[in-house]
C-alpha cells in the first residue's frame, strides 16, 4: 500500500509536466509561423491582397498620388487680356472697309526769257494751267523754290579728237565758276566705261583741280575712241537714284554712242521713269562740225547724219526730264549758257496736284504746262518800253505712274 501511494503523486507530476510542455508548445507555434512567413532583410514586405470576409476595404488601398506643391519662385498668372473694342455700324448699313491711296504729282516749272535766259519772277498760281494726257488738273500746292543744287558733271573724254575734249573741259570749267558754297557736285568721265574723278563735294576747288589734271593730258591720245553715252547715262541715273531730293546731270559730250549695251529705246524708257532727275545737255565739237559739214563723200555724209542723230538724242534726254540742250560753237558762248542752266536749276515754281486718273498702272502720262492771265487768255509779257517778250516754259514732258504691287 505504501508503494501505490508513492506512485500516484509521481504520475500526477509527470502528467502536469506533460501538460505544461503542451501549453508551451501551443503558445510558441504562432510566433514560429510568423517568423517563417516574414521576408528576409533585403526584401520589402508585400501588402496583404486578401479581401476581408466582411467585404470591407482591404488592408492596402494602392499608391496614392499627391499633387506637387508649387514652389514659391513660380510667377503669378498673367492678367486676362482686355476685351477688344466693338465697333457697330449704323442700323441698316452692312459691314464695309475703305482704303484710299491717292498719289501726288510734283512738277518743277521754270519760266525763262528767251533772249536773256532770265528767270521770270512774280507769277501766281492762277497763272498756271497743267494738263495730264490732255485733262486739266487742279493745282493744290504752289511755291517758288530756290535751293542748293546736287549735280553730276558727266563728261565725255575719249579719243574722238582733242577739239571735243577741249570743248568739254571749257564747258565743265564754266559751270564750276558759278557754283555756290552750299552746292554738291561730282565729276565723272566716260569712254567705254565710266571713271569717277571726284565724288560729291561742296569744295569746288577739288572739281577744278580735277579739270586741270584732265587738261594737262588733253593733247595726249586718249585710251579708247568708243563713247558709250547710253551706258554712262544709265549708270549715272542709277547712282543718283540713291540720293534723296532733286538731282541734276550736266551731260557734256558729242552725243555719239558707239558700243553701249543698252539700246536707245531702253535708255529712253529709263529716262522717262526717272522722277527727280533733270538732264542738261551740252554738245561738243560744234565749231569743227560747222566747218566740215556738207563736204563731199559718202563718209562725210554719214558722219553728218551721226552728229544730227546725236544732237536729237541729247535734246530728247533734256526735254523729257525738263532740262535744256545747248550746242555752243564758240567758247565765249559758254558763260551765258551755264548761267542759264544755273538760273533754271535754282529758281523754279513747284506745282503739286492730285491726278484725276488715280490708277497705278505704270503707264506714261504726258504733261503740258501753260501760262494764262487773269482772264484765262495766254499770258503776254512786255518790257518797260511795252515791247513784247518771248518766254519759254521748262518742265518735264511727262512722268510714269507707279505700278501697283499685287
Amino acid at each position: 500500500m505504501t508503494t501505490s501511494r508513492t506512485t500516484l503523486p509521481v504520475l500526477r507530476r509527470i502528467q502536469f509536466a506533460v501538460l505544461m510542455m503542451a501549453v508551451a508548445a501551443l503558445s510558441a507555434a504562432p510566433v514560429c509561423m510568423a517568423q517563417s512567413q516574414a521576408p528576409s532583410s533585403g526584401q520589402q514586405p508585400q501588402p496583404d491582397q486578401t479581401a476581408p470576409d466582411a467585404g470591407g476595404p482591404s488592408g492596402d488601398n494602392g499608391v496614392i498620388a499627391l499633387p506637387k506643391k508649387k514652389e514659391d519662385t513660380d510667377e503669378p498668372p498673367a492678367p486676362p487680356a482686355p476685351p477688344e473694342p466693338k465697333v457697330t455700324n449704323p442700323t441698316g448699313m452692312p459691314p464695309v472697309s475703305l482704303h484710299i491711296d491717292v498719289p501726288e504729282v510734283t512738277v518743277d516749272v521754270g519760266v525763262l526769257l528767251k533772249k536773256t535766259g532770265q528767270f521770270v519772277p512774280g507769277l501766281k498760281p492762277e497763272n498756271f494751267r497743267i494738263y495730264e494726257d490732255g485733262v486739266e488738273q487742279k493745282i493744290e500746292g504752289f511755291k517758288r523754290v530756290e535751293a542748293p543744287i546736287t549735280a553730276l558733271l558727266l563728261c565725255e573724254y575719249a579719243a574722238r579728237g582733242w577739239v571735243f575734249r577741249m570743248d568739254m573741259l571749257n564747258a565743265a570749267w564754266a559751270f564750276t565758276q558759278q557754283l555756290r558754297p552750299q552746292d554738291y557736285v561730282a565729276l565723272m568721265t566716260f569712254d567705254m566705261r565710266t571713271h569717277i574723278y571726284v565724288d560729291f563735294t561742296q569744295d569746288k576747288n577739288q572739281i577744278q583741280q580735277a579739270i586741270n589734271q584732265l587738261g594737262m593730258s588733253v593733247w595726249m591720245p586718249a585710251a579708247f575712241s568708243e563713247t558709250n553715252v547710253f551706258d554712262a547715262l544709265y549708270e549715272s541715273m542709277d547712282r543718283l537714284s540713291r540720293i534723296p531730293g532733286r538731282k541734276y546731270i550736266v551731260l557734256i559730250a558729242s552725243g555719239i554712242d558707239s558700243m553701249s549695251k543698252l539700246t536707245f529705246d531702253k535708255i529712253l524708257k529709263a529716262v522717262k521713269s526717272s522722277q527727280d532727275i533733270t538732264i542738261y545737255a551740252i554738245s561738243t565739237g560744234g565749231l569743227l562740225r560747222e566747218m566740215t559739214e556738207g563736204r563731199g563723200g559718202m563718209m562725210a555724209s554719214m558722219r553728218d547724219m551721226d552728229y544730227l542723230q546725236a544732237d536729237n538724242e541729247m535734246r530728247t534726254f533734256a526735254q523729257i526730264t525738263g532740262g535744256m540742250w545747248f550746242e555752243p560753237k564758240f567758247t565765249g558762248e559758254l558763260p551765258d549758257m551755264v548761267r542759264t542752266i544755273n538760273e533754271n536749276i535754282r529758281a523754279k515754281y513747284e506745282l503739286v496736284y492730285r491726278p484725276t486718273n488715280a490708277k497705278q498702272d505704270g503707264t506714261y502720262r504726258k504733261l503740258r504746262v501753260e501760262l494764262v492771265d487773269d482772264e484765262g487768255q495766254p499770258l503776254r509779257m512786255q518790257d518797260q518800253k511795252h515791247k513784247p517778250l518771248q518766254y519759254e516754259i521748262i518742265a518735264r514732258d511727262g512722268y510714269r505712274a507707279r505700278q501697283e504691287v499685287e
